[in-house]
C-alpha cells in the first residue's frame, strides 16, 4: 500500500480532474446526452492511461534536472521512493491500457492512438529546447477534449475543435503561472519556458490573453451548441474563477500559486462539465 501510494503521489493522479471533466464534456456534447456506459467506461479508461503514462515519463524524463531543483527535489525518483524502471512499467501500463480503450471505442481512436501517445510521452522534454512547451502541454491535454467527441461520433466536427483549443489555452495559462516560480533555476539549467525567456511580467500578462481566449472558446461553444441559461451561468462562474485565479499571482507575490494551480482550475473543470449536463438535460431546452 506504501508502494501503491508513492505511486499515485509521483504521477499527481488528482490532477487528472484538469482534463477529465472535458472529456466527458465533449463526450455528452457528442451524443447529445447519456452516451452510454460503455463509451463511458473506456473514455475513462483511455484517460487514466493517457495521462498515468504521460506524468510516468515525464518523472523519468526529469528525474536528474529535479534532483537539482529544490522545489522538486522531494518527488520520489530523486529520493529513491520508487525506482526507474517501475515507474518505466508504470508508462508502459498506461500506454497499453490507452490503446486497449481507444481500440474498444472505434477505428478513428485507434488509428489516432499512436499520434496522441507521440505528444503524451513528448511534452515532458520541449522545455529542453524552446519556450512554447507550455501551449505543447496544453494541446496534449486538449487532445482528452477531442478524444470525448470521436469516441462518440467516430468523426471530427466543429464543436471538438473549439473545445480543443480551449483546453490547450487554459492549461497554457495556468502552466505560464506555475512556471513563474523556476525562472531563476531555468535559467542557470538550460531549461526554456516563457518565464525564463520573456521575464514573469510578460508571462503573467501572456497568462490573461490566454485565459482571455478560453473564457471566449467556451463562449463560441455555447453559441455553437445552444444550452440554455444553466450553461452561462456557470460559463460566468468559470470566467471569474479565471479573474479570481489571475488576482492570487503578481510579479511580487507567487506565494499563491498552489490555490491557483490546482483548487482553483479544479474547480473550474467541474464547473464546466456541471453546466454542459445541466444545460443539455434542461427540461426547456
Amino acid at each position: 500500500m506504501s508502494k501503491a501510494r508513492h505511486v499515485l503521489d509521483a504521477i499527481k493522479f488528482e490532477h487528472t480532474i484538469f482534463a477529465l471533466p472535458f472529456a466527458y464534456v465533449s463526450m455528452v456534447l457528442a451524443a447529445n446526452g447519456w452516451p452510454g456506459w460503455w463509451t463511458l467506461g473506456w473514455v475513462t479508461a483511455a484517460m487514466v492511461g493517457g495521462r498515468t503514462c504521460a506524468m510516468a515519463v515525464n518523472r523519468l524524463v526529469d528525474r536528474v534536472i529535479d534532483a537539482r531543483n529544490p522545489r522538486t527535489a522531494g518527488r520520489h525518483l530523486p529520493r529513491g521512493l520508487l525506482r526507474p524502471v517501475e515507474v518505466g512499467v508504470l508508462a508502459a501500463g498506461g500506454a497499453a491500457l490507452l490503446f486497449l480503450a481507444a481500440w474498444q471505442l472505434n477505428p478513428l481512436c485507434l488509428t489516432l492512438a499512436p499520434l496522441a501517445l507521440l505528444f503524451l510521452i513528448g511534452y515532458s522534454s520541449t522545455k529542453y529546447f524552446t519556450w512554447a512547451s507550455h501551449w505543447v502541454l496544453g494541446f496534449t491535454d486538449g487532445i482528452a477534449a477531442a478524444g470525448g467527441w470521436i469516441a462518440v461520433r467516430g468523426e471530427f466536427d466543429a464543436p471538438a475543435f473549439v473545445l480543443w483549443f480551449a483546453v490547450t489555452v487554459w492549461i497554457a495559462g495556468f502552466d505560464l503561472l506555475y512556471a513563474c516560480q523556476d525562472v531563476e533555476f531555468d535559467r542557470a539549467n538550460g531549461l526554456h519556458s516563457f518565464p525564463a525567456r520573456f521575464g514573469v511580467p510578460a508571462a503573467l500578462a501572456m497568462s490573461r490573453v490566454n485565459h482571455l481566449l478560453t473564457a471566449f472558446a467556451l463562449a463560441a461553444l455555447g453559441v455553437m451548441i445552444p444550452l440554455g441559461a444553466l450553461f452561462w451561468l456557470g460559463w460566468l462562474a468559470v470566467v471569474g474563477l479565471l479573474v479570481y485565479e489571475q488576482s492570487l499571482v503578481s510579479s511580487r507575490d507567487l506565494s499563491r500559486l498552489d490555490v491557483a494551480f490546482f483548487n482553483v482550475n479544479g474547480y473550474i473543470a467541474v464547473i464546466m462539465l456541471l453546466s454542459v449536463v445541466s444545460g443539455l438535460w434542461h427540461p426547456g431546452r
